[in-house]
């Protein structure tokens, strides 16, 4: 494979992904270490993407207020986002986390809605509070500097004093088998209590992490509620998540 095309490859899969692995790009294009080591050098020194331990992440995901930095697959994530308004009611109490459909999410919300949001995500929280009519309230705790979330203990033992009405989780990877699911043990444990603390929970992902699966699980997908994609609902690619009770939006 040309150096041009696993460029290729690797830029998509850290954009789909957010942060990807040395030794998975390795098992997946099928190339030495070393040549996945040169790579991600030649691509993070081009500006494309960020070296971190044992891999890289996507520049927009980590600095996504960034306006340098181009946000993959926008129009899929603000029709997302524009789905995700129709499940908002006033005086409910709702859990994010961070990534940039959320951001996206969160800039759309009019100015009418009044809405209680807590948030793991110091820059969702910075969004939010544009906002006059919405309450905003942030877990704070240790900063995961490749996602700009609040993990560890603290954040949990919080979250575990809440019940809210709905909670907004962002995709790694999503599959109708596996449910949802992270690289990163920290954000899956952070994860695991959004979903305990939440009444429902709705995933936002784009179509192309459908079907995709990470390396530790968060829940299985019968503990989500609300899948939302850019997809109509009818596309056949949502028909197997349709089977576990999930309502497709």
């Amino acid at each position: 494979m040309r150096k041009e095309e696993r460029h290729k490859l690797i830029l998509r899969e850290i954009n789909l992904h957010n942060k990807v692995l040395s030794t998975d790009l390795s098992s997946l294009l099928k190339i030495s270490d070393d040549t996945v080591r040169r790579d991600l050098k030649e691509l993070a020194e081009s500006g494309k993407v960020l070296k971190v331990h044992g891999g890289a992440a996507s520049k927009s995901f980590v600095a996504p207020f960034n306006a340098q930095n181009e946000v993959y697959a926008l129009m899929e994530k603000k029709k997302i986002a524009e789905k995700t308004l129709k499940l908002i009611r006033n005086n409910m109490v709702i859990l994010t986390e961070g990534g940039t459909t959320i951001l996206e999410f969160a800039k759309m919300i009019p100015d009418t809605l009044k809405v209680t949001f807590f948030t793991i995500s110091p820059q969702v929280a910075i969004t939010l509070s544009e906002h006059s009519n919405l309450d905003v309230i942030t877990i704070g705790g240790k900063l995961n500097k490749n996602a700009n979330l609040h993990i560890g203990a603290s954040v949990i033992n919080e979250l575990s004093d809440l019940k809210v009405d709905l909670s907004l989780l962002g995709a790694n990877a999503f599959s109708s088998e596996e449910g949802l699911t992270d690289m990163d043990w920290e954000i899956v444990q952070v994860k695991k209590a959004i979903i305990r603390a939440s009444k429902k929970s709705a995933v936002l992902s784009i179509s192309e992490k459908l079907n995709t699966v990470q390396r530790i699980r968060i829940c299985d997908p019968n503990q989500i509620s609300y899948l939302i994609t850019e997809l109509n609902p009818d596309d056949p690619l949502l028909t197997s998540y349709k089977k576990n009770d999930l309502q497709v939006l």
